[in-house]
């Protein structure tokens, strides 16, 4: 009996390329309805059960082509890769629409964050907002809000990898 052993990357970019375009999608609509100044809750939650039935079906993909067997290590490897696809894309996207499509985005982020801060914390003195500004406006440069979306798309992507992979894992008998 042949052991076959599925690819990963074919998986990853596949899943990964999909995940990508369902949350880039989902950006672009929230975009057009202007409500992305507002980052609705829906969204977030949108985009976790995108990336949740990506990553799921990818696993089973990988377990289909598998012979039917999938060890967690695998699991996390695949669910991983396919995080890293789109993270990526999605941080490319992120990218270009703070720096290209929508260039003031981060000014208009920063006003927002000022005008809440102001209405939320009125008694902080005017050197405590300015500092707190400061840090905010080094949190909203595009290659730190690229690294972050990366780094967030590889965490989420390993914590629902390692549940999926605990529920799904089916190792291949050892036959000694």
């Amino acid at each position: 009996m042949e052991n076959q052993k599925a690819s990963v990357q074919k998986i990853a970019l596949n899943y990964g390329l999909i995940l990508a375009l369902l949350t880039i999608g989902l950006s672009v609509v929230v975009w057009v309805m202007g409500a992305h100044m507002d980052q609705p809750w829906w969204q977030s939650a949108l985009n976790f059960i995108f990336m949740t039935a990506c990553i799921v079906y990818g696993l089973k993909a990988f377990k289909k082509e598998g012979d039917g067997f999938m060890s967690l290590g695998d699991a996390l490897k695949t669910g991983l890769a396919i995080s890293l696809v789109a993270g990526l894309i999605g941080s490319i996207f992120t990218y270009i629409f703070i720096t290209v499509i929508e260039p003031e985005f981060i000014n208009q982020m920063l006003d927002a964050t000022r005008d809440k801060m102001i209405e939320d914390q009125s008694n902080m003195t005017q050197e405590q907002m300015d500092m707190a500004m400061d840090m905010t406006e080094k949190f909203m440069s595009p290659w730190f809000m690229f690294a972050m979306g990366l780094i967030a798309s590889l965490f989420f992507g390993f914590i629902i990898s390692l549940v999926a992979g605990l529920i799904m894992k089916q190792n291949r008998p050892s036959y000694e």
